[in-house]
């Protein structure tokens, strides 16, 4: 078991590091031929640290082996390695979080107390027409704060979008942020206010390693309060901004806890127009980042261990305080999302993901992911043609959560030597009897629980749902026959 295990957390500590959402390294979408190649070649890029498991004061097993370490900076690379260079901490960060029905008519307010002279008000055009865009700005004018509207966000950014914006903000100079719409909203104000905080700086310097130089924040940045209105992505919690890096076609971000928003607004109101197959996307990316920061590589087993504080990263590995908030999430997601999809008005359930949303992102935002979000990137990005139900975006998309989730059964038979008393006990919580179940089993246990779950709520049959025919898995040197084989079973998983 115990070579398994080593197995498991080496190509997990590839995947994980590689996440661009999670991590400080780049996902490279390649050409023509390249599901395997693509998440592969991520993993050559290098190694961080985004993969976290048990943070319990108790004792675990050989097995199982959660230990807890932290995560360092964006620039540093991260692996499993030797007892000596590895991190012996791990820190949490996260927003503010203020949560309520309607509470997003406070926002006004919030800046008049900042005595901001000027805010830009980041969204899109969607949400602009829509209750969250209009409640931010009405609140805005009956306070008398001053704002300019940059409603110019492009859903998955760019660093040509992103630069968009930064020119943007030069020129008004803003003194304040608010960002009312999904990850792609919040993630654009923080690019924005962290250039415009840093007139000296080029684009690249604060870009994750290899693509940039990964330059460590030490600037207090402008207050940022970010208005969710999607149940998924948790960037109201997190130091991460994503974007699609156009000259390598790469996507990474900027990974630094100096990015975080200074308060989070989360209005259940906001989420009442998402149509269900929304709903569902944006919830399984709620319930893959719990489960995948739950059952990471250990923060004490993660290196190199920093040098200075400061380099360690956001993302540190699964540690006691993040298993908390993923665990409760998880159990949420289990519960409500089936009922927000099978009822658009049991608003009690979509009050439950948008919290979950949240409470994952607490936990992943300082633990990270691995497998299920690095595999996700060439799947999404190499679609050709096929347009999600419920998505009126005008141009072919396998939603986020849609593309983590379908390699969930498969990853997690894969992930379960490295802890499975773990893959065990999230597999009671889907139902499944474990009374009897043997440690070796803990796989094909919560692989089955995930099928069954998933094909409840309608999910696609796998990766060939979206168009992908084997031939499209090619080689490559970096843990071919591991990564080959995850994208093989996830081909179909009913």
């Amino acid at each position: 078991m115990a070579h398994q295990r080593r197995a498991v957390l080496s190509l997990m500590a590839s995947m994980g590091s590689h996440c661009p959402c999670h991590s400080p390294s780049p996902i490279q979408r390649l050409p023509p031929r390249p599901l395997a190649v693509s998440a592969a070649a991520a993993a050559a890029a290098g190694s961080a640290p985004v993969i976290g498991s048990n943070p319990h004061p108790h004792v675990h097993s050989s097995t199982c082996g959660h230990n807890h370490a932290h995560n360092g900076a964006p620039r540093s690379l991260a692996s499993v390695a030797g007892e000596r260079d590895v991190d012996y901490a791990f820190e949490m960060a996260a927003s503010s979080i203020r949560y309520g029905n309607g509470v997003t008519a406070e926002v006004g307010l919030d800046f008049k107390n900042l005595k901001s002279q000027k805010v830009a008000v980041f969204t899109d055009k969607k949400i602009a027409g829509l209750l969250p865009g209009k409640t931010v700005v009405d609140s805005l004018t009956r306070a008398g704060v001053p704002f300019v509207v940059y409603d110019s966000v492009r859903v998955e950014p760019t660093d040509s979008s992103f630069k968009d914006a930064i020119n943007f903000v030069r020129k008004e100079n803003p003194d304040a942020f608010v960002a009312v719409g999904g990850g792609s909203v919040i993630d654009t104000a923080k690019a924005a206010n962290l250039y415009l905080c840093h007139p000296e700086n080029d684009f690249l310097d604060f870009v994750n390693a290899p693509i940039g130089k990964g330059l460590p924040i030490k600037k207090k940045l402008l207050p940022l309060i970010a208005v969710p209105t999607t149940a998924g992505t948790g960037s109201e919690t997190t130091g991460v901004s994503i974007f699609d890096y156009e000259p390598k076609n790469f996507k990474t971000g900027i990974a630094n806890r100096a990015l975080k928003p200074m308060l989070g607004i989360i209005d259940p109101l906001n989420t009442r127009t998402m149509a269900p197959e929304v709903h569902v996307s944006s919830g399984l990316d709620v319930l893959c980042h719990a489960l995948e920061s739950y059952t990471a590589i250990p923060y004490n087993e993660r290196s190199p261990r920093p040098r200075d504080p400061i380099e360690r990263p956001a993302y540190q590995g699964s540690n006691p305080i993040s298993d908390m908030w993923s665990l409760k999430a998880l159990g949420m997601c289990i519960q409500y999302l089936p009922r927000v999809y099978r009822n658009p008005e049991d608003y009690f359930a979509q009050e439950q993901m948008i919290l979950a949303a949240t409470f994952a992102g607490i936990g992943f935002g300082n633990a990270g992911v691995h497998l299920c979000h690095g595999m996700s990137y060439p799947i999404s990005g190499l679609n050709k043609s096929y347009r999600h139900k419920g998505y009126e975006v005008g141009h072919k998309i396998v939603p986020h959560g849609i593309s983590v989730a379908v390699s969930a059964p498969a990853v997690f038979q894969f992930t379960s030597p490295a802890c499975p008393e773990r893959h065990l006990e999230v597999a009671q919580m889907f139902g499944a009897d474990v009374s009897n179940a043997k440690l070796s089993d803990a796989g094909a246990i919560l692989s089955d629980a995930l099928r069954k779950f998933l094909f409840n709520l309608d999910v696609p049959n796998g990766i060939s749902a979206f168009g992908f025919e084997r031939s499209h898995l090619a080689p490559n040197p970096v843990n071919e026959e591991k990564l080959e084989r995850l994208f093989e079973n996830s081909f179909t998983i009913y």
